[in-house]
């Protein structure tokens, strides 16, 4: 599990964002209050920042859940698998529960971003026992 697992990681974990949240764009959208223009785009939107900011915080994610596995001798696929959706669904997810409950967001918000930090981090996971 070196670094260039932590990278390849962190960019499958990445990509795979990329296409849920195109396959849920309207949903997350429409929980997240994002406003659109006539096209059916976000106002203001085009700045690279917050993909800039998302591959950052992947390689964030990737490189501590390295730490832990190497620290928990987690090394099959299934164990990292195992081990990355446990850590998206009970360790980030009700994070994002708490971010979200409070304010008054939909539920729905929840559901489409807890979702990627669950698959997300299973798929960090998968990748960096195959390392």
């Amino acid at each position: 599990m070196g670094f260039l697992g932590v990278i390849v990681a962190a960019a499958a974990a990445w990509l795979f964002g990329a296409a849920w949240y195109m396959t849920l764009s309207k949903p997350w959208m429409a929980a997240a209050g994002v406003e659109c223009d006539e096209t059916g785009k976000p106002k203001g939107g085009g700045s690279p920042l917050p993909f800039i900011l998302s591959a950052l915080a992947m390689l964030l994610v990737a490189g501590m859940m390295r730490h832990v596995f190497g620290m928990s001798n987690i090394e099959t696929a299934g164990a990292g698998v195992m081990s990355g959706l446990g850590i998206g669904l009970f360790f980030i997810s009700p994070w994002i529960m708490i971010n979200n409950a409070y304010p008054g967001r939909p539920f729905a918000l929840t559901l489409i971003d807890g979702g990627y930090a669950t698959f997300g981090c299973a798929i960090i996971g998968l990748v960096l026992t195959l390392f």
